[in-house]
């Protein structure tokens, strides 16, 4: 049974930081693709950030150079290290998990950023 597990998030002012964990079980971790998405209140859940297999990291435009993704095999985790942190950044953040027909979720994690 796979699961992925976020850990990390919660309340900082602007201007601040987080860094976020998906910690996975149940999976060959290493032969996944892994994400960050976001869903803030009645918005689309977004990408955020993910990571492929090899390493190659890509970003939504709003974070980058803010957000660093990366993976760690040997600890079955990946993190989301989020700086300079704004208040539009609030919302629920969900790590996922691709390889072909396998998708995976997380259940979420809340961020708040206060002004």
């Amino acid at each position: 049974q796979v699961q992925l597990v976020e850990s990390g998030g919660g309340l900082v002012q602007s201007g601040g930081s987080l860094r976020l964990s998906c910690v996975a079980s149940g999976m060959i971790f290493s032969t996944y693709a892994m994400g960050w998405y976001r869903q803030a209140p009645g918005k689309q859940r977004e990408l955020v950030a993910a990571i492929t297999s090899g390493g190659s990291a890509n970003y939504e435009d709003s974070v980058k150079g803010r957000f660093t993704i990366s993976r760690d095999n040997a600890k079955n985790t990946v993190y989301l290290q989020m700086n300079s942190l704004k208040p539009e950044d609030t919302a629920v953040y969900y790590c996922k998990a691709i390889m072909l027909a396998y998708v995976y979720w997380g259940q979420g994690i809340q961020v708040t950023v206060s002004s």
